[in-house]
């Protein structure tokens, strides 16, 4: 992603960047598609203060107003949370949302990539796309599984969601170079 002038960090990410301090870049696909409001914004917001109650800065990620917006105020999430026909997000998508000033979360894909454009190479999420069951018919495997091949961000995760076909998950991230890495088990979590 090479157009700086479309990222727009809040001062406050602007400024721990700057500083060297920690940041961690969020989605917000799960504000947008994941939960009914009050619940998604109270979850967002718990989990930035769970970010910053460990001393680094959370940075949640969405396209609201042309601008793929690095860090969210508590009134942008409110909008967020309360928007109705809110863009998912992913790489093919994203430059579609910016140009057309629809709102827009990010999913995983495009969560990275607007992240490493913007200088944060951390970014904390649930869980990652991964290879639906029957993908060898349907060809349907996500594109979180390309850019984390491709984008040097360290993504933090509960692993791939439970519905997908872990194995093939694996060994597609295997076959694009991804180091994958669980804590605590020998098997890739779902």
């Amino acid at each position: 992603m090479t157009a700086n002038h479309l990222i727009a960090p809040t001062a406050e990410v602007r400024q721990a960047l700057a500083d060297g301090k920690p940041v961690v870049a969020l989605e917000s696909t799960i504000i947008t598609h994941g939960m009914p409001f009050p619940d998604n914004v109270e979850t967002a917001r718990q989990v930035e203060a769970d970010i910053r109650a460990e001393g680094a800065i959370p940075a949640t990620i969405a396209v609201l107003d042309g601008k793929i917006r690095v860090g969210l105020d508590d009134d942008d999430l409110d909008r967020l949370a309360k928007a109705d026909d809110v863009m998912k997000c992913s790489r093919a998508d994203l430059s579609f949302a910016v140009s057309s000033g629809r709102p827009g979360s990010t999913t995983v894909a495009a969560t990275m990539m607007a992240a490493e454009a913007a200088g944060i190479s951390v970014f904390a999420t649930g869980g990652i796309g991964g290879v639906h069951k029957g993908a060898e018919e349907t060809f349907d495997v996500s594109a979180d599984l390309d850019e984390l091949g491709r984008t040097p961000v360290l993504v933090v995760c509960a692993g791939a969601k439970a519905l997908l076909d872990i194995p093939k998950t694996l060994e597609v991230l295997e076959t694009r170079g991804v180091p994958v890495i669980a804590y605590g088990t020998d098997e890739l979590p779902a």
